[in-house]
């Protein structure tokens, strides 16, 4: 039996809590996960795995050494990415990672970041597949969306899946580092679906519960006139308010 407590034992938790038909946030084979291991290397769920009943035969050890750098790389064929992720994997009869083990691999490079997931979620990503993507990235309707995914989101417009799409959320990645000074906790892809991050899986599963919580909120005032956002005065009061960081301590995000 796998120890919870451990980074194996936390991703497969995470894993089957994203993957729970009842938050209907992925089915059959999508969406995928990561932690940061101690010695430098990275966990992420093999290709074609499924989240609700990943088990650690699904789940491959991969060196960000090799894939990082391939952030910065421009022309590369495909074939060349899939030779690459192979070559990332510690073990070379482990399952190939998931194409998306490229962003996974640059996002647990961030400063305190441990864990990320990545769904597509019902309303989220219906909200995504519409002209109003970059305001819900933008706005906050309701303080519990700012304690658990900060007072804004990364939005990314669709861009092929793989390194372009890894490339992509770089590039934005970095400039909400620069305007805030620490990680974003999440990432909105157009047409595609939602990433979180986080210290923790707790906060990466908040981040993502409550980001489709806030789709369905939204969806439900638009049909009543339009949601109602929070200013940015209020947004940048509930995130500077002492009782709200004691309160995210508590629930580890």
């Amino acid at each position: 039996m796998i120890d919870p407590a451990t980074p194996l034992g936390a991703l497969l938790r995470l894993s089957h809590q994203l993957g729970d038909p009842q938050h209907s946030l992925a089915i059959l084979g999508e969406g995928n996960t990561s932690t940061r291991l101690e010695s430098g290397t990275f966990l992420v769920k093999a290709s074609g795995s499924n989240l609700a009943t990943l088990d650690e035969n699904g789940v491959v050890e991969c060196q960000p050494g090799v894939l990082v750098p391939l952030i910065q790389e421009t022309g590369m064929a495909d074939a060349a990415v899939d030779a690459a992720l192979l070559q990332s994997r510690v073990r070379s009869d482990a399952r190939k990672p998931s194409v998306e083990a490229l962003f996974h691999a640059w996002l647990l490079n961030l400063p305190g970041i441990n864990f990320v997931g990545h769904t597509h979620p019902v309303a989220s990503t219906g909200i995504l597949c519409s002209p109003l993507g970059p305001a819900f990235a933008q706005e906050r309707t309701f303080p519990d969306a700012i304690v658990c995914c900060d007072v804004e989101s990364v939005y990314v417009p669709y861009t092929d899946p793989g390194l372009r799409l890894a490339q992509e959320i770089a590039t934005r990645t970095e400039d909400f580092l620069a305007r805030h000074q620490r990680p974003p906790r999440v990432v909105l892809l157009a047409n595609h679906g939602v990433i979180t991050l986080g210290r923790t899986a707790e906060a990466v599963l908040a981040a993502m519960l409550m980001t489709e919580k806030a789709a369905r909120i939204w969806l439900a005032a638009a049909a009543l006139g339009g949601p109602v956002c929070l200013t940015p005065h209020d947004r940048a009061r509930i995130a500077q308010r002492p009782d709200e960081a004691l309160r995210q301590r508590v629930l580890k995000l």
